[in-house]
Order: structure tokens, then C-alpha cells, then sequence
């Protein structure tokens, strides 16, 4: 496990000023603004236990219990995990290595994760190792299509896509200077890549759903282990 990750050192900065600020809960690309998709795909839990990989600083912790659910957290960052430990049950873990027994959970969700990871179609195959038979994953995440290095959104009524979508990899190339992406770059997937992540894993999707105006800012799914 590596000692450092790329948010220990904006962790404070990502806690008290990205998710604090005045319009967190309304910024669509916010995590914040996103509980509605875990109310849509995941629903009630009957008091099971949830993993969140990439739980950052455990902020959908309250959105998970209160559909009933009982949260439990992995990042690889300590720097987050310092804000998630008041939040929920955690512990410091690579996504695409859970120590987490095989079949043991009943859910998995993971939120605004796969751009942050060098290998999101590992991390599927990672949930769907550890997710019971039957069990449901909820990916929530930055849209494909209308956002990463190639996709100009500084004009708030329109997105301007340039030539890059098809090329997957790493950038810091960001249209804005105040979010995540120029501090800790991103892992662009377009969408097939994706969504082929999900079959090669053995999770078949079920729901898909879009969040964000004009232009969606994310997207999410619900796939099911087969059972």
C-alpha cells in the first residue's frame, strides 16, 4: 500500500472548502449534490452492511444510513480517512485490493471514484468479488462524455467537447483552476471502456441514471452480482 495518496495533501483543503462551501450541496459535480442517486439506484438497505470504496471523507455516511443501511468506509488516503473516522466504521485499503472476505457484502457503492484510480476496471472486479451473490453496486461518477481533459465547461449553458474523449489515460488538464482535477488530475474512460468494465467483471447493469444541467456532470449505474 502506498504511503502517501494523491489527496493526503489536499484533504483538509477538500473537507473544509470544496464540500464547505456556500453552494456544495447544489454544485452538480459536488458529491455533496449526489445523495439523490444513492436514494434512486441503491434504496433501502434493511440494516445491512454497505461498503463504500473511495469513501473519501465519509460524507454519503448519513445519506447511507438513513436508507438503512450501515456504512463502511476504504481509501487509500489517511489524510481523508482523518475526517471519515468520526463518520463511519473505516480502514485504509487500495480499491483494487479490499481485505474484505469474497461474497461477504451485500452492497457496494462507489462515488465520484473511477477518475481518481489507475485501473477502474479492476476495482469492478474487486466489488464484484466481494459482493454476495445477487448484490448491487452503485457506481456514481464524472460523466464520460461530457467532462475530463477534452471538455471545456466554462460556459455554464454549454460544453465545448474537443478531440480526446476516445484517448483513455491521465491528465491534469482541467477547465477550472478552484476544483479537483489541476491538483489531483484524473483518469479519463470513455464510455465503452466503462461499461465493458462492468460485463468483463461479471456485474450486469440494471439502471442508469444522469445528474447535472444542461449538460450532465455524471453518471450513474446500478449493476447486480448474479446470483
Amino acid at each position: 500500500m502506498a504511503t502517501e495518496a494523491a489527496y493526503d495533501g489536499i484533504a483538509d483543503w477538500y473537507e473544509e472548502d470544496f464540500l464547505g462551501g456556500p453552494a456544495a450541496r447544489t454544485t452538480d459535480g459536488n458529491p455533496l449534490a449526489l445523495g439523490v442517486l444513492l436514494d434512486e439506484l441503491l434504496g433501502a438497505g434493511g440494516g445491512a452492511t454497505c461498503l463504500e470504496l473511495g469513501c473519501g471523507t465519509g460524507v454519503h455516511a448519513a445519506r447511507l444510513r438513513a436508507l438503512g443501511w450501515e456504512p463502511v468506509g476504504m481509501d487509500l488516503s489517511g489524510g481523508m480517512l482523518k475526517h471519515a473516522r468520526g463518520r463511519l466504521p473505516v480502514a485504509q485499503a487500495d480499491a483494487a485490493r479490499l481485505p474484505v472476505a469474497d461474497g461477504s457484502s451485500p452492497a457496494v457503492v462507489a462515488v465520484m471514484v473511477h477518475t481518481d484510480v489507475p485501473d477502474y476496471p479492476a476495482v469492478l472486479r474487486e466489488a464484484a468479488r466481494v459482493l454476495r451473490p445477487g448484490g448491487v453496486f452503485v457506481h456514481i461518477g464524472v460523466h464520460p462524455c461530457f467532462c475530463g481533459g477534452f471538455a471545456d465547461r466554462a460556459d455554464a449553458e454549454a460544453v465545448v467537447v474537443r478531440p480526446g474523449y476516445r484517448d483513455a489515460g491521465w491528465t491534469r488538464e482541467s477547465w477550472t483552476d478552484r476544483g479537483l482535477r489541476d491538483k489531483v488530475g484524473a483518469r479519463h474512460l470513455p464510455l465503452p471502456d466503462l461499461l465493458h468494465g462492468f460485463l468483463d467483471a461479471g456485474l450486469t447493469p440494471e439502471r442508469f441514471s444522469e445528474h447535472g444541467a444542461p449538460t450532465p456532470v455524471v453518471m450513474a449505474v446500478r449493476a447486480r452480482k448474479a446470483g
